[in-house]
């Protein structure tokens, strides 16, 4: 065993990811630790949380429901209603925390300046404060829903704006004619709740979405959705779109309420869930603009030709995948894109892993548990990493797949099908089971 192999793992980050990654890797024997920003864990479910990252507005609700949410070896009461606030994610996981027994093992109050390779294998840790630490291996698990991505517009706005990563309540919109830019799970939320105080809400974007309700007669629809792939073992494809028409006899034609329907069928794309949007559009609470075409003062142009007055504009544009604590020339996500074997390693750089950097057709939480076990079972020697050539022809592979079933977007450069993915990292473990 080299030098590089007897030293400790490090995980960055004690969110949903971080967590259930500790909780395999001690599982599996191996020695680690967990560099923690904040006080305490949880992540971007910590309301307000101290390191600064989360984007928790007060009213978010997870958009899983219950049953589909937790981990596999500890599943959310049935005290819990079907979509669990923020808070009550938050207490979830500090309780499945507590049980797994990783909390000693995580060093909170710790900011990781910068990871870079040693010349002898493993990676060295640099935190605030000068101290540096050699790893054998170090898990990215800090997320990527924290560094927002604002758009550009010709002109410029004398009101105020903000991104939705720093929206907490509607306070500060009361009796205000507000513009929410764009049309994803965040937006829809926000536009929700600023409207019941505000003035005028809108909502503008440049594509528009299938809007799906939370519920679909009385059940929810993420439940449909495992009963038609997991019961009737219907692909994911045909699934989502029996969920199409059974959204259409629940809510109707999303047009009839104002918000136009996309172009791509529902499978192309990671609809939008929401069971109060089209209600409150056919209440003209909120109304839709299509695009900014021009930022002008104290009034936006829209690609229609409109022109409206506003006193905000909150951007729910989405967020730049950034790690500032690697070099760009180590590591970056560019264009969206993430050259990830399995969509956790580069190939390139043994010994870095991602937790969590992905946007599932399915449940995050129960896949990143999934992602965990896998490094786990890499780290402790069971599962063997194919060559650096076959990585590479996986990787261009998954690349392909996505430009071809999803929309063109930033948005889904990260998507991968739960039952697909869960099921190729499964099989890895199974395999490496099988040949011991």
């Amino acid at each position: 065993m080299s030098e590089a192999e007897q030293l400790p793992v490090c995980i960055i980050g004690a969110g949903s990811s971080g967590v259930t990654t500790a909780k395999s890797l001690r599982a599996q024997g191996v020695a680690f630790e967990c560099l923690e920003l904040g006080s305490k864990i949880g992540g971007m479910w910590r309301y307000e949380n101290d390191n600064g990252m989360s984007s928790a507005y007060h009213c978010l609700h997870i958009d899983t429901s219950r049953k589909n949410l937790g981990y596999s070896d500890f599943p959310i009461p049935e005290t819990y209603p079907d979509f669990l606030s923020h808070g009550q994610v938050l207490e979830y996981l500090e309780t499945y925390a507590e049980y797994s027994g990783v909390v000693p093992y995580i060093r909170f109050n710790t900011r990781v300046e910068a990871v870079r390779p040693r010349a002898a294998g493993g990676w060295t840790v640099a935190l605030a404060g000068g101290e540096q630490r050699d790893y054998r291996a170090v898990i990215v698990a800090n997320g990527h829903l924290w560094d927002p991505r604002m758009p550009e517009f010709a002109g410029t706005f004398s009101g105020m704006q903000m991104h939705s990563h720093h929206y907490r309540t509607p306070a500060a919109f009361a009796d205000k004619d507000v513009l929410v830019v764009g049309i994803g799970n965040s937006a829809v939320d926000i536009a929700v709740d600023v409207c019941r105080q505000a003035r005028s809400t809108t909502m503008s974007m440049r594509r528009t979405a299938w809007v799906v309700p939370k519920y679909i007669m009385g059940i929810p629809t993420d439940r449909w959705i495992a009963f038609l792939t997991r019961k009737l073992r219907l692909p994911t494809r045909m699934a989502r779109s029996v969920i199409r028409r059974l959204m259409v006899l629940a809510v109707g034609d999303q047009a009839r309420f104002g918000l136009p329907r996309p172009l791509h069928p529902i499978w192309r794309e990671h609809a939008t869930l929401s069971q109060d949007l089209l209600s409150y559009l056919g209440h003209g609470w909120i109304t839709i603009k299509p695009n900014i075409l021009e930022l002008q003062g104290d009034s936006v142009q829209f690609d229609d030709g409109s022109r409206k007055r506003f006193d905000a504009i909150i951007y729910a544009t989405g967020y730049r995948t950034s790690f500032p604590f690697l070099d760009p020339a180590t590591f970056a996500v560019r264009d969206g894109h993430a050259r990830l074997y399995r969509r956790i390693l580069p190939v390139d750089l043994p010994g870095l892993y991602f937790v969590g950097l992905v946007q599932p057709i399915g449940p995050t939480i129960p896949l990143c548990e999934i992602q965990g076990q896998w490094i786990a079972s890499v780290l402790a020697g069971r599962t063997a990493l194919p060559d650096a050539a076959s990585m590479d022809r996986e990787i261009d592979a998954h690349l392909a797949a996505n430009a071809q079933r999803y929309v063109g977007s930033a948005r889904y450069t990260l998507e991968v099908d739960f039952r697909d993915y869960a099921g190729r990292l499964r099989g890895d473990m199974r395999a490496a089971c099988a040949g011991a």
